[in-house]
């Protein structure tokens, strides 16, 4: 992953701020959080071994914390306040996959640069069709839509490694419902590009971005951006597939 598609994250999150009042604060705090990723990676990027372990990340936690007790939510400006003075804690966080949601966040926000670099050192098997990352195997945190001929193609985005691997368009990744009829669209006017694909089998969802209606989006963040999307899955008993970074 080069330094330019964090830029544009961070540049992304910058301008829908300016737009999206509901999601403001998120997105402001979003684009800091991106910006020490950006740092971590390009660390990564410049290290001595081609394969660093995640011991590498350990150094980067004081930087998060203090953005976080600067700028974060109040929830988590406390959990970094407590982590801080914890050093014991911060290995075993990048390894606990059941952490408390307060916590998971620092540990994710490390991880997210870490398994993007990783990835961009492999080659992955992006054309088939699972609900998994075929690379590290986490949930999809979007999906995005590309035009293709007079039709278009549906792929899917990892919440961990940013992975994009190609996925059926009328298909659950969570229980494999294949109906149309099980699996109704929300498009709310005021996110012409981004929609709710939910499944009625198994309550979950999914958002999507349309690229083809608006091809400045960067999926990642359009998807922070339209919380109101979020509300009404709540309000119609839908959970979402995969929460982003934020928890959300």
């Amino acid at each position: 992953m080069t330094a330019s598609l964090w830029d544009q994250r961070i540049a992304r999150a910058e301008e829908l701020a300016d737009s999206h009042r509901a999601a403001r604060d998120i997105l402001r705090f979003y684009a800091k959080i991106a910006g020490l990723q950006k740092i971590v990676h390009a660390a990564l990027t410049s290290a001595a071994s081609p394969r660093p372990d995640a011991s590498v990340l350990l150094p980067h936690f004081p930087a998060l914390f203090n953005l976080v007790r600067r700028d974060g939510p109040p929830p988590l400006a406390q959990s970094a306040a407590q982590l801080a003075t914890r050093p014991d804690q911060w290995q075993p966080l990048l390894a606990d996959q059941d952490a408390p949601e307060a916590q998971a966040f620092f540990a994710r926000a490390l991880l997210q640069p870490y398994f993007e670099f990783q990835a961009s050192q492999n080659t992955i098997a992006t054309n088939t069709v699972q609900p998994a990352c075929p690379f590290c195997g986490e949930r999809p945190v979007v999906a995005v839509l590309r035009g293709e001929g007079e039709g278009g193609k549906r792929s899917l985005v990892c919440s961990l490694c940013a992975t994009e691997w190609e996925f059926r368009r009328l298909l659950c990744p969570n229980c494999g419902e294949e109906k149309e009829r099980s699996l109704p669209v929300y498009v709310a006017s005021e996110f012409p590009h981004v929609r709710v694909e939910a499944c009625d089998t198994c309550r979950t969802y999914i958002k999507s971005v349309d690229l083809t209606r608006n091809g400045l989006a960067v999926p990642v963040v359009d998807e922070l951006a339209t919380v109101a999307l979020n509300l009404w899955a709540a309000d119609h008993d839908y959970v979402k597939f995969q929460p982003n970074l934020l928890g959300m």
